[in-house]
């Protein structure tokens, strides 16, 4: 007899993998009920970095070489961090497979994933690591103008022997999400131990360096999220040469003419084996593109932009948020988007008062403009 496990797995799989063809009563449901619909014993697992980010905000246009005047901020950070806190609070309980010193930085991501209520199990804690630091250097209007990485602990610490005493986690998650900040060899043991149980893996790129990573796992990745340049980056790495230019976008281009200048690069991911391409486009929104269907477009909602580093970790979180929930792909991204918005309009990288319920009427409008921009399947 086939276990509870591995039928809520089951319909995950297939929830993540359907057209929108369920009806909007449904995302209204999930959207009243919290998230809270359905698979509420489920963990997804998340693995990959937290990150203290230092964010230096200038109040005027900075000028090289001196210093220029504005706020610098301690946020918590780290790409699968932000997406387990965005997933925790619009209703799924997230396992987090991370590490983290025991310094001034490690204390305060710690403290503060201990004060919602989410376990550290699967949190490596030593005094010999270093917590992975970044500092953001923003523009005026908020987007990230430089920024420089000490992330050495993901790679020494985050290894593949650590990550496998949680296989039992990851084999009993609806979803397993892994960001890029992992070398190779602990993304292919924590996309092998996903693939044993069928588990799907979404695979978040990180940076245009680092998601060339995927070329080592891409038969494995259900979901990837890239941006567009990470887009053209992963469709170089799996080609094995650097056939794909830049993409380099007019102020007036469509968004027919858009999409068919990454087409090509889409076509190769979900060639190579990845389910669903979600590439996300900044304030003009995501393409959704899957094997066998057409391609969408979903349209971002006007903001009132604090800053914009966050607002990629909760797209993904929104969605890993609302597939666990129920919602198949093109309604998650409603979620997501809506998500996102939430984000660029806060301080923080994942808002502090945050909820499904909050964020209902942006994904409800979402969903309702979403529109087809290639109607034939891609492969």
């Amino acid at each position: 007899m086939e276990s509870s496990v591995q039928r809520r797995v089951e319909a995950i799989s297939r929830h993540l993998l359907s057209l929108p063809r369920e009806p909007k009563f449904f995302l209204h449901q999930v959207l009243l009920n919290g998230g809270k619909v359905k698979n509420g014993d489920a963990e997804a697992v998340i693995i990959g970095g937290m990150v203290l980010d230092i964010h230096a905000i200038p109040s005027v246009p900075a000028n090289p070489r001196t210093t220029t005047p504005g706020k610098v901020r301690y946020v918590l950070g780290g790409v699968a961090r932000n997406v387990a806190e965005c997933v925790s609070k619009l209703g799924t309980k997230p396992f987090m497979i991370s590490a983290v010193g025991l310094d001034m930085a490690g204390k305060l991501l710690l403290e503060h994933w201990k004060s919602a209520g989410l376990s550290t199990e699967g949190i490596r804690k030593q005094q010999d690591i270093g917590t992975p630091v970044v500092c953001n250097i923003l523009d005026i209007d908020g987007e990230l103008a430089a920024a420089v990485a000490s992330v050495e602990a993901i790679e020494k610490f985050l290894t593949p022997e650590w990550i496998q005493q949680f296989k039992d986690s990851i084999c009993s998650a609806p979803i397993l999400m892994v960001d890029a900040n992992l070398i190779p060899p602990a993304l292919e043991a924590s996309c092998q131990i996903a693939a044993k149980s069928s588990v799907p893996v979404w695979f978040e790129p990180v940076s245009v360096a680092k998601s060339r990573r995927v070329a080592s796992v891409a038969k494995y990745v259900t979901v990837a999220s890239p941006n567009e340049d990470e887009l053209i980056a992963m469709a170089n790495a799996l080609s094995c040469a650097n056939v794909f230019p830049p993409i380099e976008r007019g102020n007036k281009d469509s968004t027919e003419s858009l999409f068919q200048k990454l087409k090509p690069a889409i076509w190769l991911l979900l060639e190579k084996g990845i389910r669903i391409v979600v590439v996300t486009l900044g304030s003009d929104g995501v393409f959704l593109c899957s094997k066998g269907g057409p391609s969408f477009m979903n349209t971002a909602l006007p903001a009132s932009v604090v800053r914009l580093t966050g607002a990629g970790d909760c797209l993904v979180g929104g969605m890993l948020a609302s597939i666990c929930a129920g919602l198949n792909v093109m309604q998650s991204v409603a979620v997501g988007i809506a998500a996102a918005k939430a984000a660029v309009e806060a301080e923080t990288n994942v808002p502090t008062a945050f909820s499904l319920a909050s964020i209902a009427d942006d994904a409800r409008s979402v969903y309702s403009a979403a529109k087809v921009v290639f109607n034939q399947s891609m492969l």
